[in-house]
C-alpha cells in the first residue's frame, strides 16, 4: 500500500496554554471527516508534513501539533536559556484537551509513534470518553526501567558508541544514572558550551541505538545544532523525571482503555524498545491487536507502513 500524497494544512494556529507557552497546531484533510490527532515522538521531535500521509484526506480531519517547546511552539527549547519546568506529561495532556475543545472535536482517533505512544496512552487513560481508537507504532510506556534499558543496557549491543556516550558525563557520574547526568548538563548547567556538547553526544547515541536496523541512515535532523539542542534537552528533561508517571502506571491502568479498539505495531528488532513492551500492554488491554513486524526495528519498514495504513483505513469511520 502507498501512503497518501502530500497535502497542505487548511488552518494553523498558536494555542495559548498558559505558563507563557504557545503550542502550534494545524489541520488538514476533510474538515467534516473523522478526527485524528497525530502525536509525534521524542519527546521534542516536533511534527512533520509526512505525518499527514497516513490518513485518507477525504475521510479524516488530520490534527497535528508541536508539543511544548519544540517545532513551531514557543518558547523554543533550542534556546539553551528556555525554562522547561512547565513542560510535563500532565501539561501535554491538558494541552491536548484544550486543543480538542478549541477545534470543536468531540472524540478523535489518537495516533502515537515512539514517545507519542506514551503520551497517547496517558491521555486515553485519563480521557477514555474522548478516544475513538488508538493506533500506536514503536510502542513505548516510558517506565524508568525502559529508560534504563535504552540508555544503559542497549549499550551492550553497541559498546564503542555507548562508551562515547558514557564518557560525555563527568568521570564521577559515569557509573551512575547517565540520563540524570545529561539532564544536569543540558538543563541545569547554565553553560552553553556544555549544553551544546551534551546535545551532540546525546543525539549521537540516539542515532547509534537504531543503527543496527535494516536500511538505517544517519539522521539528517541531528546535523542541525538547534534541533539537537531542542531534542536532547526535552528528552533528558522527561526521561530523568520518569515522564512524571508512576512506574508501570500505564500498564496498571490499561483497564481504563476497555472498549477502545487499538492496534499496536512494533518491530521485533527494536533494540532500544524490546517487544515485550507492547506484548505486556496487549495482555492488559484485550481490545488491542498486536502486530509484530519481524523485519523491522524502531524506525519501521514497508511492512510497518502497510499495517499502519490498514489500521488507519479500519478506523476512518470509527463511531
Amino acid at each position: 500500500m502507498d501512503r497518501y500524497p502530500e497535502i497542505d494544512p487548511f488552518a494553523t494556529g498558536m494555542l495559548d496554554v498558559g505558563d507563557g507557552d504557545l503550542v502550534y497546531w494545524e489541520t488538514s484533510g476533510n474538515p467534516a471527516g473523522t478526527p485524528v490527532v497525530v502525536l509525534h515522538g521524542g519527546p521534542g521531535s516536533g511534527s512533520t508534513p509526512g505525518g499527514r500521509r497516513t490518513w485518507d484526506p477525504a475521510k479524516y480531519l488530520i490534527v497535528q501539533l508541536d508539543q511544548r517547546n519544540c517545532g513551531h511552539s514557543t518558547p523554543p527549547a533550542s534556546d539553551p536559556a528556555t525554562d522547561l519546568s512547565s513542560n510535563t506529561t500532565h501539561a501535554l495532556i491538558a494541552d491536548l484537551e484544550q486543543l480538542r475543545r478549541h477545534l470543536g472535536v468531540d472524540r478523535w482517533v489518537v495516533w502515537g509513534g515512539s514517545w507519542g505512544c506514551t503520551l497517547a496512552l496517558a491521555y486515553a487513560e485519563q480521557y477514555p470518553e474522548r478516544v475513538r481508537a488508538l493506533i500506536l507504532v514503536s510502542v513505548t510506556m516510558t517506565r524508568r526501567s525502559d529508560v534504563r534499558w535504552l540508555y544503559h543496557e542497549t549499550g551492550r549491543y553497541l559498546p564503542a558508541e555507548w562508551h562515547a556516550f558514557r564518557d560525555g558525563v563527568p568521570e564521577s557520574e559515569r557509573d551512575g544514572d547517565l540520563v540524570a547526568a545529561y539532564d544536569r548538563m543540558l538543563n541545569h548547567s547554565g553553560d552553553v558550551e556544555v549544553q551544546a556538547r551534551a546535545a551532540e553526544l546525546w543525539c549521537a547515541w540516539e542515532d547509534a541505538a537504531v543503527s543496527l536496523e535494516p536500511g538505517w541512515r544517519p539522521s539528517e535532523r541531528y546535523r542541525d545544532p538547534g534541533f539537537r539542542m531542542q531534542f536532547a534537552r526535552i528528552v533528558a528533561h522527561y526521561f530523568s523525571n520518569g515522564a512524571w508517571l508512576e512506574e508501570g502506571q500505564l500498564l496498571r491502568d490499561a483497564g481504563r482503555l476497555a472498549g477502545i479498539p487499538g492496534v499496536l505495531i512494533h518491530g521485533r528488532f527494536d533494540v532500544g524498545g524490546p517487544v515485550d513492551v507492547p506484548w505486556l500492554l496487549a495482555q492488559a488491554w484485550p481490545d488491542a491487536r498486536l502486530e509484530v513486524v519481524g523485519s523491522a526495528g524502531h524506525q519501521g519498514s514497508a511492512e510497518t507502513t502497510r499495517l499502519l495504513l490498514e489500521a488507519a483505513a479500519q478506523f476512518a469511520d470509527a463511531p
